[in-house]
């Protein structure tokens, strides 16, 4: 028997960084994500030799431990350790014996939520295997508690429910950790012209998401006013990317997404540098009319929207600047899990 499960990457479109404590247990975040067509992928073929291995294609790494309650973290794959320890801990009580191979479509670091897909991609195969009672509420929250709370890992809440339920949705999130995910009902037409308009740009670089996002969380606790009204309005532009994206007005994204970059800058510092400056001034006068980076920002990829023809100047500029332009399709479906 083999287990397989496969969770979808997603592009931040609006409202990025509201979805961190503590901005939003004080004062509500929102955000505007849509899932992908690339993603985390995860395979578990129980095995009875009394062993837990860890396999992950894409790093190139393998590791394997005696099968007990708890694996210790050592600082070798750890994010799947720490699955396996809540999965033992909350439902199965005694050890497992299987291997569990890993790979995602994108680097770590790369700001499409990576890590977090990858955990529920995980999860979503434990639920499969063991025929766990969750639903995607609960999946995604137990994918948040194992990050943030478990390994202690900086970051927001958004991946976690992007990748579990998939789509374009509009997440609120508030105190308690209460999240609201409110699928979007877009017409295909308005879909279909955002997928064709949007770039996705990988800058070939990475960084660590969680540097900027503990100086955004410490901006919110040393009540830093540049920082905390910049988290507002970019609370309000996951507004007007709703409004927008229902309504049809296809072409106002571009300066949505502008509006978001001008404020997302003033959260903390690291999230933008004089290369990725250059990439947005280059794709602007190319004839994009707006863009980002995507998650937390300091690298990886970033989106620019390009109205009537312009995608192909764009295109053009931005594969003078060392990045790759990747070609994508939005996803519809959130994790999903099979048995063979």
């Amino acid at each position: 028997m083999i287990i397989r499960s496969k969770a979808p990457l997603r592009l931040g479109l609006a409202g990025g960084g509201t979805d961190v404590s503590p901005y939003s247990d004080t004062f509500g975040g929102a955000i505007l994500n849509a899932t992908i067509g690339m993603y985390a992928y995860a395979t578990i073929k129980p095995t009875d030799n009394g062993k837990v291995v860890f396999h992950a294609v894409d790093k190139g790494e393998r590791f394997e431990y005696p099968a007990t309650t708890t694996l210790s973290m050592d600082g070798n794959l750890d994010l799947l350790k720490g699955i396996y320890n809540r999965i033992v801990q909350d439902f199965a009580i005694t050890p497992l014996s299987f291997e569990l191979t890993t790979f995602v479509d994108a680097p770590p670091g790369s700001g499409l939520g990576s890590s977090s897909t990858l955990v529920v991609a995980v999860i979503g195969a434990f639920v499969e295997w063991l025929k766990l009672p969750l639903g995607e509420y609960d999946i995604a929250h137990l994918a948040f508690t194992i990050e943030r709370i478990d390994l202690a890992m900086a970051g927001g809440k958004q991946d976690q429910y992007a990748a579990t339920f998939g789509g374009v949705n509009f997440m609120e999130f508030s105190a308690n950790d209460k999240v609201i995910v409110n699928p979007l009902r877009i017409k295909e037409r308005h879909l279909h012209e955002l997928e064709n308009n949007l770039i996705l740009f990988f800058t070939e670089t990475s960084r660590v998401s969680s540097d900027i996002i503990e100086k955004q969380r410490a901006n919110v606790t040393n009540k830093d006013v540049n920082s905390i009204d910049a988290m507002h309005n970019l609370k309000e532009q996951a507004q007007m990317m709703k409004e927008a994206l229902l309504r049809g007005e296809v072409d106002r994204i571009g300066e949505i997404l502008n509006y978001g970059w001008l404020h997302k800058k003033n959260m903390a510092a690291g999230i933008s540098n004089s290369f990725i400056d250059n990439i947005y001034d280059q794709a602007i006068a190319a004839g994009a009319t707006g863009g980002k980076i995507s998650g937390a920002g300091g690298g990886g990829f970033m989106i620019f929207y390009a109205p009537e023809n312009n995608k192909y100047k764009v295109i053009e500029a931005l594969n003078q600047l060392g990045g790759r332009v990747m070609r994508y399709t939005f996803s519809q479906i959130g994790m999903t899990s099979w048995t063979v």
